[in-house]
Order: structure tokens, then sequence, then C-alpha cells
């Protein structure tokens, strides 16, 4: 998707062409995996790329990428694209980290931004585009909504500016589920098909997103060459 498209998109989708971030964290240390989960094989090109080739063909204004662990291998092997780069020297102590490092970056004029995982490349453009005219459906752009799978919640989330400091004073690795979950604004549930996607964990949590991938790919006869 060209710039020119996104930049449509974006204006069909908030009422007033307010202007929306994406962010993606790719700073994590990999304790389970015992390797850079950024650069596992996806497709055939790192894992971490699948998911800001996603965020770069999003209708986003801006895009940022957390980076962290194995930053100089990851700054090598990934292609970036339009997007910035937040360096976070905290990684080992959650991603909370990550999206304060981001915040930094975030233009004065954005009115909110939508958050994506760096492992977690089953979250589609769609899924985007469908979270963030869901969060201003109402003209206002909500504080939080999040992606309601057949399974459960899960990302995008969506955090509208009003909620920026609130995410700065996160700390850990789940503090964004606890200020989902804190009651103190109201969170939007966006209805998205199929169950949250996979992210990778573990080495069993690989298998299986390629398992699942290889299994989806084939029935739309999309088989690797």
């Amino acid at each position: 998707m060209s710039h020119a498209v996104c930049r449509r998109a974006r204006c069909q989708l908030t009422p007033n062409g307010e202007k929306v971030a994406g962010l993606v964290l790719g700073a994590g240390a990999s304790r389970r995996l015992g390797q850079p989960k950024q650069l596992l094989d996806y497709r055939g090109k790192p894992l971490l790329q699948a998911v800001v080739d996603t965020a770069n063909g999003a209708p986003f204004d801006q895009v940022i990428v957390a980076i962290g662990g194995a930053s100089p291998e990851v700054q090598r092997r990934v292609s970036f694209g339009r997007a910035q780069l937040a360096e976070n020297v905290h990684f080992t102590t959650g991603c909370s980290s990550s999206i304060v490092a981001a915040l930094d970056l975030v233009d004065p004029e954005i009115a909110g931004l939508v958050l994506l995982l760096g492992d977690q490349p089953g979250v589609t453009t769609s899924h985007v585009v469908t979270v963030i005219g869901e969060a201003f459906s109402n003209d206002n752009a909500c504080p939080l909504a999040v992606g309601r799978y057949d399974d459960g919640r899960g990302h995008p989330f969506w955090f509208a500016r009003e909620v920026f400091d609130d995410l700065r004073e996160l700390q850990g690795d789940k503090a964004v589920w606890k200020l989902l979950e804190s009651g103190k604004y109201p969170v939007h549930e966006v209805a998205l098909a199929g169950d949250v996607p996979l992210d990778v964990d573990t080495w069993e949590d690989y298998e299986r997103l390629l398992e699942v991938d290889r299994a989806r790919r084939a029935e739309i006869g999309d088989t690797p060459k």
C-alpha cells in the first residue's frame, strides 16, 4: 500500500482527518526462546519484518518500532522503511519500557496510537483498519479499544492521546493489560473474526505459529515456492 493510499484510507477512517500512529513492540529479550525471536524465519524473512511491513502498509501517519534485544543485528537484518526507531535500553524490564521510550517520538498532532506486537504476524492491516474505524465510530475517539476475537481480547490495541500519561507510568510486562482492566477508562471491544493471533514466547509457540500459517496458506492455495 502506497503512502498516498494510506493517507486516503486514514481520512475515511477518522471523522476530521485525525492523525494516528502505529507502535510496534520489537524490543523483547527472548529469554524463554533462547535466541532473538525478532529474527526467526517467517515466510522467508525475519519475524519482526513481517509486523513492520504490516505497520508500514497500514493507514498510519507515523510508524514507530521499539527495538532493544539484539538491536545491532535487528537493525542489520530488518528493513524499517518509513518507521522511526525507538531504542529501548531498558528492554529487559518488560514491554512497558518500550512504550515509554516510543512516546517521546510521537508527533504532537497524533490523536492516538495503535499497539502491535512484533512477534504477532497474524495481526493484519485489516485488523488495524477495523480497530481505528471503531475507535472513531462516535466522531470523538474513545480512550481505549481492543480486538475481541472468538476466544478473547487481543491486539491491535488503541490508545487515545488522553491515555498517554497513564502509558508513561506503566511498569513491567503485563502493565498494559492492567490498565485495560483497571476500570479507569471505558474499553471499546472491536469484533474481529477468528481466534487471537498467535505470538511467540517459546520454541513451541514458534512451531505452532508455522504450523498454523502453513495450514492457512494451504487452504487458499498460497503454498511457499
